[in-house]
């Protein structure tokens, strides 16, 4: 039940036994070297660990919170954004999965029903992992990423660390059409806003604060 509005959803899970779906297509992401590369490491490691598998029935909802559960000592300390400000904290880096997720699911034709992009555009041309517009940050007990399956059929996601690359795969029991996500971005002196469009329909404007010297 989502207490915020009083509606029973019915929750994604990981199956008892592998599902066989034959259409399948897969995204990656490099993640970057920085400050704290090993322990963003392990921790994605955990989460896509805690999701991998996760099923979503036709009108399953999918919940990063509900399936990676709260940033407790089994993470690590790692770069996140608190108050608009860069700091140090447990589960620092996992926004990477969820932004992977967000992004194939958009393309894929799934409906968003929560996302939340950073309060601050923290990265340069060198260091971006993700499209600008295209992230999804999470924050346990207040901002989650939730994404409902509207066709009728399964699908599954699988993800993996290979390396220095976060790998998800979405499965289908018949053929996803991935469009294409255009961008357009819009700076101004001390932020900057981004449109994302899906065939000529906007899909997210995010709005990021640039980050101060």
């Amino acid at each position: 039940m989502d207490f915020l509005s009083g509606v029973h959803f019915r929750w994604a899970k990981i199956p008892k036994q592998e599902l066989l779906l034959p259409y399948s297509t897969q995204q990656k992401q490099e993640i970057k070297a920085s400050t704290h590369f090993e322990n963003k490491l392990f921790n994605l490691q955990l989460a896509a660990e805690r999701i991998n598998g996760v099923v979503l029935l036709p009108n399953q909802i999918f919940s990063f919170w509900k399936m990676v559960g709260p940033p407790n000592s089994d993470f690590k300390s790692g770069r996140t954004l608190v108050g608009g400000k860069v700091k140090e904290d447990v589960g620092g880096g996992i926004c990477q999965v969820s932004g992977l997720i967000y992004q194939t699911c958009l393309s894929a034709g799934l409906q968003i029903l929560e996302r939340h992009n950073h309060s601050v555009d923290l990265y340069t041309d060198e260091t971006r992992f993700a499209p600008l517009g295209m992230d999804a940050t999470v924050a346990y007990g207040y901002k989650d990423l939730r994404i409902k399956n509207p066709f009728p059929f399964p699908l599954q996601m699988h993800l993996k660390i290979l390396g220095n690359e976060l790998f998800l795969t979405l499965k289908s029991k018949e053929n996803l059409i991935f469009h294409p996500l255009v961008s357009d971005v819009q700076y101004f002196e001390k932020s900057l806003k981004v449109q994302v469009w899906r065939n000529q329909e906007l899909m997210s404007t995010s709005e990021y604060q640039k980050l101060s010297e």
